[in-house]
């Protein structure tokens, strides 16, 4: 076996590389793919992640809670054959176990033609709470755009 600093240094890298290997990505990583998780979950049209990814005392505008969420999101891919989530820059504010994240996204559904026929773009503000090293949406409010 090999002694000196050769030896030390490429101990210390080694050791390095395995506790990268072990080591959780940072907070606002994981919310980043949680989101990530919520637009391939639109875009799938799959209304069960969806609902797995907000928190059981989610509220939307006008009182909507986890299950409604789930219920019109059921609805507007019954509506539309594609469904498009386009957002733009994510702004993240992160405190110790919430976090707020807004941005603007463009929501699109076609019935299989080439265009789009629905497009709108919305302002969006989410709120977030990691339990248990996953985040979990605790709220969300968007505004349309013209």
């Amino acid at each position: 076996m090999w002694k000196g600093p050769f030896s030390a240094a490429l101990a210390a890298a080694c050791l390095m590389l395995a506790m990268l290997g072990c080591s959780r990505p940072a907070p606002e990583q994981r919310l980043r793919d949680s989101m990530g998780e919520l637009q391939a979950a639109i875009e799938k049209k799959d209304a069960a992640a969806l609902e797995d990814l907000l928190a059981e005392d989610f509220v939307g505008p006008n009182g909507l809670d986890r299950d409604g969420a789930r219920r019109m999101a059921q609805l507007m891919f019954l509506r539309h054959g594609e469904i498009g989530a386009n957002v733009g820059p994510v702004t993240v504010d992160l405190r110790p176990g919430h976090a707020t994240a807004t941005f603007n996204v463009a929501l699109t559904g076609r019935s299989g033609q080439l265009l789009p026929e629905a497009a709108r773009l919305y302002d969006v503000t989410t709120g977030w709470r990691e339990v248990d090293g996953e985040w979990r949406m605790t709220s969300v409010e968007w505004e349309g755009r013209l």
